[in-house]
């Protein structure tokens, strides 16, 4: 039983120089419909060896990242698994770096800005609900391989370490980089024994 978290490939669309607040709305679009520009590392490769299932989000860089994988079978594409809505402002003429933008609005987002996003309790208790259809998906002996989202993933590893799995609390912050979790024997043991899964 293992769920491997992996982060998509590098996308296309680079999220590169200034742009006033007014502009984020349509950058976000463009990159979410972005496809990737790279491939896989052979340690991610030989990371998902032998998996029985794979589950990614409908965004079409983790679905181009499956196929760059070498996968052809999907057995779940979810919004579920997309990465966090991080709020914008809508309007604004003020002109700053796209990495600045986005490092001033995930820090807005932490202090309980959700505006034209998804707040972060949102995001957690989403985070938690694909934790959970991840175990599901886990049971008996499976390998299940999740392409998802750097964020994201990182809240699903935080849900996975909170319900008894072992595995890094930060499963990858670079493109195609991952993190390795399984069920701590006795923690599952006495989840199973409860029926608390």
């Amino acid at each position: 039983m293992q769920i491997t978290l992996i982060r998509h490939g590098r996308p296309e669309y680079q999220l590169s120089g200034r742009v006033r607040a007014d502009e984020l709305p349509s950058i976000a679009e463009r990159y979410d419909a972005s496809g990737i520009m790279d491939t896989p590392p052979t340690t991610t490769i030989d990371a998902i060896a032998g998996h029985d299932i794979v589950v990614c989000s409908h965004l079409k860089r983790s679905l181009e990242s499956v196929s760059e994988l070498g996968i052809s079978d999907i057995h779940l594409s979810d919004p579920l698994f997309a990465e966090t809505m991080i709020p914008h402002f809508d309007t604004g003429s003020i002109a700053l770096p796209v990495g600045i933008w986005v490092g001033l609005l995930r820090l807005l987002w932490l202090l309980g800005f959700a505006a034209n996003g998804e707040a972060l309790s949102k995001a957690q208790y989403r985070a938690e609900q694909a934790a959970e259809k991840l175990m599901e998906l886990a049971t008996g002996e499976n390998h299940v391989v999740l392409v998802g989202h750097g964020l994201f993933n990182y809240f699903i590893a935080g849900a996975l370490l909170k319900k008894g799995w072992c595995g890094p609390r930060k499963p990858g912050r670079d493109y195609w980089e991952f993190g390795c979790y399984q069920p701590d024997a006795k923690r599952w043991a006495a989840r199973v024994v409860s029926g608390n899964l």
